[in-house]
């Protein structure tokens, strides 16, 4: 927990960092994103601790519910009048203090379902596949409707890494990455912008005030860091070259301010984070929590992995952000909530 409080804690001065100059042309001021951020960072550890302390984690009962909640939010969210849209994805519910992204339970809802679906041994293996591949293909289907491309790529690969570690066959895997190839085939072309994409990623400069622009301009920030960066609150990508650096492309601000040695410090936090919470799951004397632990540790580890490798231009530009650091009332209470519901299984198991 210590390492995910610390990153939680750079996260706050990072998001007044970058977002200082958003927030002063935007609000008049230089305080909004941190101050929000700190508010959302002490609910969500408020609910971490609830969470740890509550046996009804370990029931089916509680993750079929929030499983049938996520999806009437999902199917909310693509309502005109009900769901708001932002960046082109109509993906966020407004609350009035704060836009909450349905995906974000829905993330929860499908790898806590798949855990307690996979640990049941008393089901035939047939029902079994044919039962997860219900529950993670429905909440994909209308998290794609929004369109929100990149945390159904983040839900499908944990999703993956919880079934390999259940110990599906191989030829499972085989009919789904075919399946997937496909499906990556007709996104892209029913979606041009996507295939502009992927050539933007290829060469970002042969549209570089286009397609390419956010990935030249995250790479300004952090080719020219060095060993300690310019300083923390000296970043200029943040002067509106970078658009709402405080949310997917934060990591690049704070490459930009504290150069590889802030990065290399970040990226420990990480790993400590991922190896305890791995070493946890190892530990974990029942199927079901083993099961549930690895799903949520892989879930926030791809997530991490990618929006670093969107930052650093080994991956095509995605709207993913970075667990714990990046700006966000639902993303930052939901990953709290992962907390918890890890700290619960590994105490009571």
């Amino acid at each position: 927990m210590s390492a995910v409080l610390f990153l939680s804690i750079i996260g706050i001065f990072f998001v007044h960092s970058a977002g200082s100059y958003w927030s002063e042309i935007h609000y008049k001021d230089q305080l909004p994103f941190a101050f929000k951020q700190a508010s959302y960072l002490v609910v969500g550890i408020l609910g971490a601790l609830f969470i740890r302390n509550k046996r009804f984690v370990q029931l089916p009962l509680f993750w079929n519910s929030i499983y049938i909640l996520s999806i009437v939010f999902l199917i909310g969210v693509l309502i005109p009048g009900i769901g708001v849209v932002r960046n082109g994805s109509q993906s966020w519910i407004s609350l009035g203090f704060m836009n909450f992204q349905p995906a974000e339970l829905a993330k929860i809802a499908v790898l806590g379902m798949l855990a307690f679906s996979l640990a049941d041994k008393k089901k035939k293996k047939r029902t079994v596949y044919m039962k997860s591949a219900f529950i993670l293909l429905l909440p994909i289907s209308f998290i794609m409707l929004q369109p929100d491309f990149g945390s159904a790529f983040v839900l499908v690969v944990a999703a993956f890494f919880l079934l390999f570690a259940a110990g599906l066959p191989l030829k499972f895997f085989v009919g789904i990455g075919m399946s997937g190839i496909v499906a990556f085939v007709l996104l892209i072309v029913s979606a041009p912008y996507r295939l502009v994409r992927i050539k933007a990623f290829l060469d970002p400069w042969e549209d570089p005030l286009g397609s390419g622009f956010q990935a030249i301009q995250s790479l300004l920030a952090v080719g020219p860091a060095g060993l300690f960066g310019f300083g923390y609150g000296n970043s200029r990508q943040k002067f509106l070259y970078l658009p709402e650096p405080q949310n997917d492309f934060i990591f690049s601000i704070l490459l930009e301010e504290t150069g590889f040695l802030g990065g290399f410090i970040v990226i420990s936090a990480f790993v400590l984070f991922f190896t305890t919470g791995f070493a946890l799951a190892i530990r974990a004397k029942t199927r079901t929590a083993q099961l549930t632990i690895i799903g949520f540790v892989s879930l926030l580890a791809v997530q991490t992995f990618l929006n670093m490798g969107v930052v650093t231009g080994l991956l095509p530009v995605t709207g993913v952000t970075l667990p714990f650091i990046s700006y966000g009332g639902s993303s930052l209470v939901t990953t709290w909530g992962i907390i918890g519901i890890i700290l619960n299984l590994s105490k009571h198991h």
